[in-house]
């Protein structure tokens, strides 16, 4: 071998080594890099793999009730609650060795780069599902080196810090569906309106192909490529022996219904109830509204979709279409406060605010069962007697005066019992125990029966001058259903978060807040509005729906000019409704007057179809005795008329009806006995003391 050879050797020797110590230091350094990437991957620990997902609400039966979103569904859902054969075609068509692999599928990459330099373009993907959950969790779908960086860190974390079924579970929950839908449950129920678990085999190979391009493989699309894909996912599962070849055939020719596209973007139910189940969300969890919608939540709540059924079409089959009145119905459950129906408005589209909740109307004569309730607790009886006339109250020593008058100019002009002035709803008789009480009565009983609004100790307060919610007037006589106990409206019973724990849970309230005696006592003299046998210088309230209604009922009419009110109950259900306009209009029809009655006869009766009656039950410390309505004496022997009337034992009417002629009172019957040294008042003349 000559010179010149040896040379030439010798340098492809060192060559070869120069080689082999930059391949060998180049294979120390990637193995160092990645040997560091790993370890700071696990030092940062697990990222987070929280994204938006829609928050459903459901009605007391569990249906669902509607669902919060930004033009985009997301739902989480376990792998256990997912047909398997999503997994498994999902797996078949994406990344077939995700099992094998810790992230990156390198023989997939090298033969994904061969086919693109043959076909000199981008071809073939080679991203394994870590790869592509990473993508859709955190980064920008631009293509930079800093991305593509970016991409492979956090496929190494969580490769590093989730299991292979967290991982998957993840992915078919983030991974766009077409239309809106991320996460195979929200695709399962835009596409067959099923639960993920619940789609069979053939949808779920279908479904699966879809995310390879939403605009192309939608069957809402295209169905023909939609089911071309299918076709191909079926053969590679067939191919990995997932399903076998007649299994394959069977799901290809299996037909597939898909549900219409355009009822996925069906209204919110009871959209006035949604809203302000809402409100309490933000209010009950102290979180932003954006924060509940995008958080995933299980919200189930108080509605009887029966109930806003009946309510919703009761009011639309009542009211007359041309008319422009508004309307602010609610349901309440007397025994918990649970908002059964509400109903804020005509239209929710073309006003959502809430004539129930958000609104402050005057109550008119509905405040005076609240008045009477603190009459009864004070000494009144149903049988107290004051005179109803004409009547200039005196309001200060100051001259002040104050002229109420009753319903179209009628009065009694002689003394009536507080059982017969609940009845027609005399104002006289309510002035007079307001002021006799003293104002500041009603503004606290306002209170113990949860009334927020701040009223004013003003004479005209009995006559419900000072505005409140209407769904708060509901509860108050809901609270004199059930005995006086304490509750308050509330649409939510329980809030989970999408893995089930539990966040809210609305605690049961028990509370006695009212005098259960005079409670009941008033609730039992309200059942008078429906009672002709009190008819006197005019009719009960109550009798243009009387007729109506096969149930024993307590309840209480109010009317200005602007407002007219119906609200009632049995022990099961209370309602009410106030009707009226916006603006500063009145109410002069006969029909729409007539509305508030009308709609709430209705929506009680239907209500309770089918369910049997139920008595109000007195407490202890109450009885019943028969009373003469127009004299208050207790009815016996040939006494002409009699009412089944209760009173606080000790309380009854001494005096007796025995026929024209009754004894002669024996026992007082002012409400509040006065000392004999006490000197007359200003308000003795027109309290009928001297008569």
């Amino acid at each position: 071998m000559d010179a010149m050879t040896n040379k030439r050797l010798r340098l492809t020797i060192k060559t070869v080594r120069a080689c082999v110590f930059i391949a060998v230091l180049s294979g120390l350094f990637a193995a160092t890099v990645f040997l560091t990437v790993i370890l700071i991957a696990k030092w940062q620990g697990a990222p987070s793999v929280q994204v938006p997902q829609s928050t459903i609400l459901f009605a007391n039966d569990g249906s669902k009730l509607g669902e919060t979103d930004y033009g985009e569904k997301r739902y989480w859902v376990q792998l256990k609650n997912m047909n398997p054969a999503i997994l498994q075609a999902t797996v078949a068509i994406e990344d077939q060795n995700f099992y094998d692999h810790h992230g990156f599928d390198y023989k997939r990459m090298a033969g994904a780069a061969l086919a693109d330099i043959k076909a000199m373009a981008k071809v073939q993907g080679a991203s394994t599902i870590t790869q592509q959950y990473a993508r859709n969790l955190y980064l920008e779908h631009d293509k930079t080196w800093k991305r593509k960086w970016n991409e492979a860190f956090y496929t190494i974390r969580l490769e590093q810090n989730y299991s292979k079924d967290d991982i998957l579970e993840g992915y078919l929950n983030t991974i766009y569906y077409g239309h809106g839908a991320y996460g195979i449950e929200a695709a399962s129920r835009l596409y067959f309106g099923k639960h993920a678990k619940d789609i069979t085999d053939a949808e779920a190979a279908l479904l699966a192909g879809i995310p390879k391009g939403p605009s192309d493989y939608s069957p809402y699309v295209n169905e023909t490529k939609a089911k071309e894909r299918q076709k191909t996912i079926l053969r590679v599962m067939e191919k990995q022996r997932m399903i076998s070849r007649k299994k394959a055939d069977e799901l290809i020719k299996e037909p597939l219904s898909y549900q219409p596209l355009n009822k996925q973007a069906s209204s919110k139910k009871a959209p006035y109830f949604y809203d302000n189940a809402m409100r309490e969300l933000e209010k009950k969890l102290g979180m932003t509204r954006e924060q509940i919608e995008t958080s995933g939540l299980n919200v189930y709540t108080t509605v009887n979709k029966r109930l806003q059924r009946i309510a919703e079409e009761t009011i639309t089959e009542t009211v007359n279409a041309g008319s422009d009145i508004q309307i602010g119905f609610s349901a309440i459950d007397p025994d918990t406060g649970k908002v059964l129906a509400l109903v804020g408005g005509r239209d929710y589209q073309k006003s959502p605010f809430d004539r129930t909740t958000q609104a402050k109307r005057q109550p008119a004569s509905t405040i005076k069962p609240l008045l009477y309730y603190k009459a009864i607790q004070s000494g009144f009886t149903p049988v107290t007697l004051m005179k109803s006339e004409e009547t200039e109250f005196q309001i200060d020593a100051k001259g002040e005066t104050y002229s109420p008058s009753n319903y179209n100019g009628y009065y009694a002009n002689k003394p009536i019992t507080l059982l017969q002035a609940l009845a027609l709803s005399d104002n006289i008789y309510a002035v007079k125990t307001h002021l006799f009480l003293g104002m500041n009565k009603l503004v606290s009983a306002a209170k113990e029966f949860g009334i927020t609004a701040p009223l004013q100790a003003l004479p005209s307060l009995a006559l419900g001058t000072e505005p409140v919610r209407p769904i708060e007037m509901v509860n108050a006589y809901a609270m004199l259903a059930n005995g006086g106990k304490q509750i308050e409206p509330t649409f939510i019973t329980k809030v989970t978060d999408a893995a089930g724990n539990v966040l809210y849970e609305n605690p049961p309230q028990h509370k006695q807040v009212l005098d259960e005696k005079a409670a009941f006592v008033t609730a039992s003299m309200m059942t008078g509005m429906f009672d002709k046998d009190l008819n006197g210088y005019t009719s009960v309230t109550g009798r243009t729906i009387t007729d109506r209604l096969t149930r024993t009922y307590a309840g209480k009419s109010g009317t200005t000019s602007a407002d007219s009110w119906m609200i009632g109950f049995n022990p099961k259900l209370a309602a009410g409704i106030w009707t009226g306009y916006d603006k500063n209009s009145t109410i002069d029809s006969v029909e729409e007057k007539s509305y508030a009655k009308t709609i709430w006869a209705e929506f009680m009766e239907d209500a309770l179809k089918g369910e049997p009656e139920t008595a109000f039950k007195p407490p202890k410390g109450v009885t019943g005795v028969y009373i003469d309505p127009t004299t208050g004496y207790t009815s016996g022997p040939g006494c002409a008329a009699k009412h089944y009337t209760y009173f606080i034992e000790g309380t009854e009417p001494s005096n007796v009806c025995f026929g024209s002629e009754p004894v002669k009172q024996t026992k007082d019957q002012n409400p509040v006995k006065e000392k004999p040294a006490s000197p007359k008042k200003w308000w003795d003349k027109w309290l009928g003391r001297n008569h």
